[in-house]
């Protein structure tokens, strides 16, 4: 990766993510960028639909790091910056990352025999024009029955459950209990790569 504002390639772009998945998508797609995250208070931010919700946050995180850029950055050659965000929704309930064992483990029981959506939103901020370009990606997960002594172990390990959701879905020991994924592995990672390809490809003809 390079250095802020400093890609060698025909158009930079920064990715405003501390999310290691989003890294590895986003470098699998074969881009070189730079990353840059975003302080922003997410609890403070609410909406009642999971939709809004994420839509939101990912412009919230767009706006914070544009206020860190160097002065004149994406002047010089098309530069994007972009940011995402994904919640799950089971039963009804929005779920972001669980704030204790206590509260992960409640969304782990109740994806047990059930199914969830995974809601990301990306956005493409052109900062050379100013111009936005986002979208939605809603994969369908349909979970068998998750036993609780599976569930007990997992709460005990921070990196199964620091994620959106409570549930790292794409770790080796969680794929048993999913019996159906409608959608794919990198919108459940948080970075669906087709809408992210559509929007920078939009982003660049819109020069």
């Amino acid at each position: 990766m390079a250095s802020t504002c400093n890609n060698s390639s025909s158009f930079k772009i920064i990715l405003g993510s501390s999310s290691p998945a989003r890294r590895e998508i986003l470098s699998d797609m074969g881009y070189e960028f730079t990353v840059m995250c975003a302080d922003i208070d997410e609890k403070a931010i609410r909406r009642e639909k999971p939709e809004e919700l994420v839509k939101a946050l990912a412009e919230a995180k767009a706006n914070a790091v544009k206020l860190n850029l160097p002065h004149g950055c994406g002047q010089d050659q098309p530069t994007l910056l972009i940011t995402s965000d994904q919640v799950m929704v089971s039963r009804g309930v929005i779920r972001e990352r669980p704030r204790s064992t206590e509260e992960a483990r409640e969304f782990i029981k109740a994806y047990s025999d059930d199914r969830a959506f995974a809601v990301n939103y990306v956005l493409v901020t052109n900062l050379s024009t100013g111009d936005r370009k986002g979208g939605w990606d809603i994969p369908e997960i349909i979970f068998r029955h998750i036993p609780d002594a599976f569930i007990e172990e997992v709460v005990k390990e921070e990196d199964m459950t620091c994620v959106a959701g409570g549930f790292k879905l794409t770790h080796p020991s969680a794929s048993p209990f999913i019996k159906e994924l409608v959608g794919t592995a990198d919108s459940v990672r948080g970075l669906p790569r087709d809408l992210t390809e559509k929007l920078i490809t939009e982003s660049l003809e819109a020069q």
